[in-house]
């Protein structure tokens, strides 16, 4: 499975709703010309990290200063804060030179987008949540990266963290001063560069590991598309009404998340398309399931599974596969419940043409779906709340064995 051939990757392909597959024995081969930045040196993201933040770490980390970054950095919260008092001279002035929008950020954009947000995240919920949640489960690197690092020893508190990023990048005002994302973004750029140099010095991630050093332009990249591009796909796919300015500005904010975690603008797509075409290239070839996947897997779906959904666990297994694919759900180990998946296949497409107003037609599993959907909602904005007691650190070890 870590080695797909062609069949297999058009056809998980077609399942994801991408519009057309690369080739994954193909070189990296995007054009640089289709991102924000118009041009680029075409450095295959697979061998670019993070020069500016790494080196800074890894010093960090060896002279022991983590633990006191962290304790500075607990009350620097939202955009608008001044960085915190008391941190090396050296995190200090890196954070004055990357704690801000890009210059080619555009204000109605992201205000457009965090309106988008606010009237389609019912299906937002849905698809963050059961599909790329689920699907990060299913991309090797990142499932074995989440759980050899220490993050993956409690789920619950790592949740809680990941939902952070997305209940943030969110809100109405994500990227303004009174907004909290651009300060989470880079919490988690620092956090990305600690597990760059603490992860190798795992033997259990070693042991699976395809690279020398993890999260890479390109899987950062890869995490983008199991998130922005997939949704956006799928709610072309369900027929959610949308304008081209609402899938522009949807596409902007996501270009500036991915330039605050510190990918170089040549590798930011520019457009839907030119994000579809590098999605073909680095996502869907390598889809595959893991012995760490799926155990992260079974802890997400059962993390889910606790709250009251007002549906079965057979449902919310059909689910995942209506959104994923039936591939990735075996793969999982989904049970089937045949009469879910019918119920799904013919009263979801029902449900979104009701809530629309495209049909006066209240289909008859509206309040299940409602219900359903509320408690995602819930679920989404708990774990994101819950982060005010755990915040976002950076961590200075890998998950403990024994």
């Amino acid at each position: 499975m870590n080695n797909p051939n062609r069949r297999h990757v058009l056809s998980l392909g077609v399942a994801l709703g991408l519009v057309s597959v690369a080739d994954p024995a193909k070189a990296w081969a995007w054009a640089s010309a289709d991102s924000v930045a118009g041009a680029g040196a075409g450095v295959d993201p697979e061998y670019v990290w993070d020069s500016a933040t790494d080196p800074l770490m890894v010093s960090l980390l060896e002279n022991g200063q983590v633990p006191s970054v962290n304790t500075a950095m607990a009350g620097w919260v939202n955009n608008r804060d001044a960085l915190p008092a008391g941190l090396p001279g050296a995190l200090t002035a890196h954070l004055l030179r990357v704690n801000k929008l890009p210059s080619w950020a555009d204000p109605a954009k992201l205000a457009r987008a965090a309106d988008f947000n606010r009237r389609k995240d019912t299906y937002l919920f849905v698809l963050y949540g059961l599909g790329s949640g689920i699907m990060s489960t299913v991309i090797p690197r990142e499932a074995r990266s989440v759980y050899w690092s220490v993050g993956g020893a409690d789920m619950n508190d790592r949740a809680a963290k990941t939902f952070t990023f997305g209940y943030d990048l969110s809100q109405l005002d994500a990227f303004k001063p009174t907004g909290q994302f651009v300060v989470t973004a880079n919490k988690t750029r620092l956090v990305h560069a600690a597990v760059r140099h603490l992860l190798p010095q795992s033997p259990h991630w070693q042991a699976g590991a395809d690279q020398t050093v993890p999260i890479s332009a390109a899987d950062i990249l890869v995490t983008f598309h199991s998130l922005g591009t997939f949704v956006h796909r799928k709610l072309l796919d369900w027929k959610v009404p949308m304008s081209a300015a609402d899938e522009e500005a949807f596409l902007h904010s996501w270009q500036v998340a991915i330039h605050l975690l510190g990918v170089p603008d040549e590798y930011i797509p520019q457009t839907w398309a030119a994000a579809e075409a590098q999605s073909a290239q680095v996502l869907t070839p390598i889809l595959a399931p893991t012995p760490e996947g799926l155990d992260l897997a079974e802890v997400l779906l059962g993390l889910t599974a606790e709250i009251d959904l007002g549906v079965t666990r057979g449902f919310l297994n059909e689910f995942v596969r209506y959104v994923l694919s039936n591939e990735v759900g075996d793969w999982l180990g989904l049970r089937r419940d045949y009469a879910a998946a019918a119920l799904i296949r013919t009263a979801w497409p029902a449900f979104i043409l009701f809530r629309e107003g495209l049909s006066p037609v209240v289909p008859g599993a509206f309040y299940m779906f409602d219900q359903f959907v509320r408690a995602l909602a819930m679920l989404f904005l708990s774990k994101g709340a819950s982060t005010t007691t755990t915040p976002i650190t950076i961590p200075t070890g890998n998950r403990p064995t024994g």
